[in-house]
């Protein structure tokens, strides 16, 4: 992704959520590989859009050592991730209104691809569509998508006029492009692996400790210096 294209796409971290199959608490804040997960999701957006925002609900003060805009659901009562992506274009909108692109990030997926913006948005460039969202394993994932910041006003009104939850009834009212990433992980992994259960940070772990023992040592050609 060039320069001037990445100052047009900013970033939604989607952290609102009640993680409830979790416990309850912020599920990005809980310990992966000794880092909290939304450390590593961060690393992973941020050189990939011109500023992120960070939306989470309740005291913001909890990610204030994350020196990142922070935002509430602009829609009450937890309306999930479709609510979120509004308050990103809304963001967006006033703060960077050269914009013209939000992309939202799950922030319980530490492990998604370090090119996926550059991809949607080639996807989305080539196809004439008006959004584009990843896929990996026969599955779509439409809180790793690309919005048109120019919506917002559309979608507001879906949410308060119609009560609209649900991502895919907003995206079927436009064109978009499903851009695959399937075993585009390290051994065919999923990409786009999320963290909602228990057990499933235990995946993570392992997973983790599996890349680190497949990174190659020594002096040899691609070792790390």
């Amino acid at each position: 992704m060039t320069a001037d294209t990445k100052s047009g796409v900013v970033g939604v971290l989607l952290a609102g959520g009640l993680a409830r199959r979790m416990g309850g608490g912020d599920k990005p804040l809980r310990t992966l590989g000794g880092r909290p997960i939304l450390d590593r999701v961060i690393d992973r957006a941020r050189p990939q859009v011109a500023d992120l925002l960070l939306n989470v609900n309740g005291d913001p003060a909890r990610f204030a050592n994350y020196a990142l805009p922070t935002a509430g659901d602009v829609i009450d009562g937890h309306a999930g991730p479709l609510a979120g992506i509004l308050t990103g274009m809304e963001w967006a909108a006033e703060s960077h209104p050269d914009a013209s692109w939000l992309v939202s990030f799950a922030t319980d997926a530490p492990f998604f691809p370090d090119d996926m913006v550059a991809r949607l948005l080639r996807a989305a460039g080539e196809q004439g569509t008006e959004m584009a969202c990843a896929s990996s394993g026969g599955r779509t994932h439409p809180v790793f998508a690309l919005w048109p910041i120019a919506l917002r006003d559309a979608l507001r009104r879906a949410m308060v006029a119609e009560e609209m939850r649900k991502i895919d009834a907003w995206t079927a009212r436009y064109s978009l492009a499903v851009v695959d990433f399937n075993a585009d992980g390290p051994a065919g992994l999923d990409p786009f692996f999320n963290i909602n259960k228990p057990e499933n940070l235990a995946e993570a772990e392992a997973r983790m400790a599996g890349e680190t023992a497949a990174e190659p040592t020594g002096g040899g050609a691609g070792a790390i210096s």
